[in-house]
């Protein structure tokens, strides 16, 4: 038996699909000690993670490893003062040592930060000085320790910075102090309402949001790994994600090792087809999950036999038909697509049992009671866009929804207004209960699997002297899905060129995080807008 059902009762239909499923959350439920700890002391050589780097190095840990390292870590923490409801950051790419650290922080109660190491000084600071941070675990690759003492510096907010692997100046050394620390340590009270993660989201008309999960989220993610990407027990999961996004929550720790599949990690910079096929092959990976861009790039580059593999699915953006049939025709597979958000699990999703049809998001989870509401507040009929909502159980407790935003009650009293989370995603069902995905009702957008909102880029765009005026928005790309394409006013007398138009960008992706570069820049004389001064994005959004 799985550890998972310790958690859960499921109701199947007659062909194994999952009618219902309810979770049983123990008082106190902590997943380091309560999953992991669990497995370690009932098959201490489970395998837990099998990793490996491009420079052909190899790591097999098992759950009697993840517990010990994690221990060894979670003492290291509690000596240098950090204790439940502080808040650290992980800036660890798909180093190992994520997977320690973050047991480690869930056992000590203290709110783990997950960031990717792209963010620039400026991204930083805002996460520090947002989250009021006590202590930054990072890699010690490229120049990330630099920005990060940089980013501590501006922020003006002193705290513990431990790098991983080796020791870097201004920085202690995790690993080493965590080979010289306690193997054992003693269960930390914490309660299933505390926060557990925090990461934060890009906004539309402002800074990332921060969304909080408490300890009860790891449990919503059974449906995720066992019904969607369909990982087994005792099989091998690979999720194509960095640790800094909230896609390894999904497809790299909680409901795989719920489940009792171990969980492939290829530690890479730069993407490559091949070498991810070439890891599925020499590892026997059993299912795999990637964002659109990722299949994409296999279907363009080709795509190699894979034996070991059988099951294949994808989030995160629309995907083209023919990127569908062409995996198919290669693997054999159909890609099931899913939907979900940062602020809550798998949503909806091509699950076990069912047949996957083509670009559609598939049917909603039977964990959440999801509708499509109009804006006059009432369901919409079959056929006809409303917005994917989700209404909550009578006793109010919807498990695996966000339990807040960052020091922004505002806000999250706004997208459960009428007693719903509105996910602001429009959406139809056709009459064989299939959702199929129509768009955004704000102004994220969609690139490369990453989600990036237009403020971030603006408010860069409009430190340029010679921009007065700028909207960005996103257009359709073949590769990205979206490209993020801005329109600049221009002032100052200044006319259009390609000198200037290369030197705007320039200015701008300098200060960007890679995936939000501009890619695309048109000049106009005006931008459209609304009555009220409000600039029409979807406007634009037409002119390509």
């Amino acid at each position: 038996m799985s550890i998972y059902q310790k958690f859960c009762k499921e109701i199947l239909d007659d062909q194994g699909r999952l009618e219902k499923i309810t979770l049983d959350v123990p008082e106190g439920f902590n997943f380091g000690y309560d999953v992991v700890d669990a497995i370690a002391d009932q098959e201490p050589e489970k395998r837990a993670m099998v990793w490996c780097d491009t420079d052909g190095r190899e790591r097999i840990f098992t759950f009697a490893d993840v517990k010990r390292y994690s221990d060894r870590m979670a003492n290291v923490f509690k000596d240098a003062g950090l204790s439940r409801g502080m808040r650290v950051m992980l800036v660890l790419k798909r180093h190992y040592e994520y997977w320690f650290a973050v047991v480690a922080l869930h056992k000590l109660g203290v709110v783990a930060i997950p960031a990717t190491h792209m963010l620039t000084v400026s991204d930083y600071v805002y996460r520090l000085k947002m989250a009021k941070v006590d202590a930054i675990v990072c890699t010690p690759d490229d120049d990330v320790p630099q920005r990060l003492l940089e980013a501590v510096e501006q922020a003006g907010t002193p705290c513990h910075l431990w790098t991983v692997q080796k020791a870097v100046s201004g920085f202690r050394d995790l690993t080493a102090e965590a080979e010289q620390a306690q193997e054992t340590l003693e269960r930390v009270r914490t309660e299933t309402t505390d926060p557990m993660l925090l990461y934060f989201t890009s906004g539309t008309t402002g800074y990332p949001k921060g969304v909080i999960h408490d300890f009860s989220y790891p449990l919503a993610h059974i449906v995720t790994a066992r019904y969607w990407q369909q990982a087994e027990d005792g099989g091998l999961h690979f999720t194509v994600a960095e640790t800094g996004w909230a896609k390894a929550s999904w497809g790299k720790i909680y409901g795989q090792w719920l489940v009792g599949s171990a969980v492939m990690v290829y530690d890479f910079d730069n993407f490559e087809p091949k070498q991810l096929c070439a890891i599925i092959q020499r590892y026997g990976v059993t299912s795999f999950c990637a964002p659109p861009t990722v299949y994409r790039y296999l279907v363009r580059k080709g795509i190699p036999a894979m034996p070991s593999l059988r099951h294949a699915s994808t989030a995160g953006e629309m995907l083209a038909p023919e990127v569908f049939r062409k995996f198919t025709e290669k693997t054999g597979l159909q890609l099931c697509e899913g939907y979900g958000q940062t602020e809550t699990t798998l949503l909806m999703g091509n699950f076990k049992g069912m047949d996957p049809v083509e670009g559609s998001m598939g049917c909603p989870s039977p964990f959440y009671d999801i509708r499509l509401l109009g804006k006059d507040g009432k369901t919409v009929p079959v056929g006809q866009i409303g917005e994917v909502v989700i209404v909550p159980p009578e006793d109010g407790r919807q498990i695996g929804v966000f339990c807040g935003y960052l020091d922004d009650e505002a806000q999250f009293r706004h997208v459960w207004r009428g007693g719903v989370y509105h996910t602001g995603d429009a959406a139809w069902m056709d009459e064989d209960g299939r959702y199929w995905f129509h768009g955004r009702f704000d102004d994220i957008i969609k690139t490369g699997g990453y989600r990036v909102g237009p403020y971030e880029v603006e408010n860069v765009l409009m430190e340029h002297p010679a921009v007065v005026e700028c909207s960005v928005v996103g257009v359709p790309d073949p590769l990205r899905g979206q490209a993020i394409k801005a329109f600049v006013v221009l002032g100052g007398g200044r006319t259009p060129s390609r000198e200037l138009e290369q030197q705007i960008r320039d200015h701008c992706n300098q200060r960007l995080a890679e995936y939000k570069w501009i890619r695309i820049l048109d000049f106009v004389s005006e931008l459209p807008k609304t009555i009220s001064g409000k600039i029409r994005k979807t406007e634009l959004r037409g002119t390509m």
